[in-house]
């Protein structure tokens, strides 16, 4: 099965908003990891600015909103 990461931080509105918008899109398409930022220095220092990122398969979708044309073609190529 696929996954889908969000580089995420507690307490902001950006992250929680995508987790809600993205969750429904991938049942039964994906996993989902929600990653916190400020656990790791080198997330932090890669992602203090532009949570949430959203990553598919390892390899960057999108960041700040979703951009669900990107996600919708990245699940269409996998076969999902």
């Amino acid at each position: 099965m696929h996954s889908i990461r969000i580089y995420s931080r507690p307490g902001c509105h950006l992250c929680e908003l995508i987790i809600e918008e993205i969750a429904p899109l991938l049942r039964g398409k994906a996993t989902l990891e929600v990653l916190n930022i400020d656990s790791r220095a080198d997330w932090k220092e890669a992602y203090d600015t532009r949570v949430p990122v959203v990553e598919f398969d390892g390899c960057f979708l999108c960041e700040l909103t979703l951009d669900r044309a990107a996600l919708h073609k990245a699940l269409s190529r996998t076969g999902q």
